[in-house]
């Protein structure tokens, strides 16, 4: 009985060591409120910018006015996470060799008349992860990426990014070994 314990805790090791590790990095939100003179809607959110906190992971915080006047209201999201998964490596990458980096914010209106109305729910630096969320139909605004989030990732992307190997294609030769003859049996009484 011991032995199968240890064999259980042992393939548990090999496992463990096998499954990627998630990176973390904690940053603020800044959603801003803008008021509108429009007879449909009476304001517009967008993130303003994130703040890079610190690296790992923190509980999200409440979110706390910081600014408010008759050009808007700002609001700060603390300590929401940026996760980095080997898996997504590719969309980093894309990110970080584009012109100017962005941070993607995924954030919804509240369903009920709470303030803030608005709620980021996923930030991220994946051209992937953003892309897919706007298949989804979710509204997902970008940011410029903060200088130290962009450090922070650059390791990161350096060690798990693998380009995929490009392939030859083989093409359809049509006339290769005879494949198409025109007219190989005739019918009869034709062009004779």
């Amino acid at each position: 009985m011991i032995a199968t314990h240890q064999g259980i805790l042992l393939a548990f090791t090999i496992v463990a060591r096998m499954v990627p590790s998630v990176l973390h990095y904690a940053v603020d939100v800044l959603m801003e409120r803008v008021p509108l003179v429009n007879r449909w809607v009476d304001e517009r959110w967008a993130p303003r910018s994130v703040e890079a906190v610190a690296e790992g992971l923190a509980a999200p915080g409440t979110p706390e006015r910081i600014a408010d006047g008759p050009e808007g209201t700002l609001w700060r999201f603390p300590n929401r996470a940026i996760e980095l998964h080997t898996t997504e490596a590719e969309g980093y990458f894309l990110n970080l060799s584009s012109e100017t980096p962005r941070v993607f914010v995924m954030w919804r209106m509240a369903e009920d008349a709470q303030e803030p109305r608005a709620w980021p729910e996923v930030v991220t630096v994946s051209y992937n992860q953003a892309g897919r969320s706007m298949d989804g139909g979710e509204r997902v605004d970008t940011v410029p990426m903060p200088d130290v989030i962009r450090a922070w990732m650059a390791p990161f992307v350096a060690t798990h990014y693998k380009p995929e190997p490009k392939r030859k294609h083989k093409r359809n030769d049509p006339f290769k070994d005879g494949a198409y003859v025109r007219d190989r049996n005739p019918p009869a009484g034709r062009g004779s």
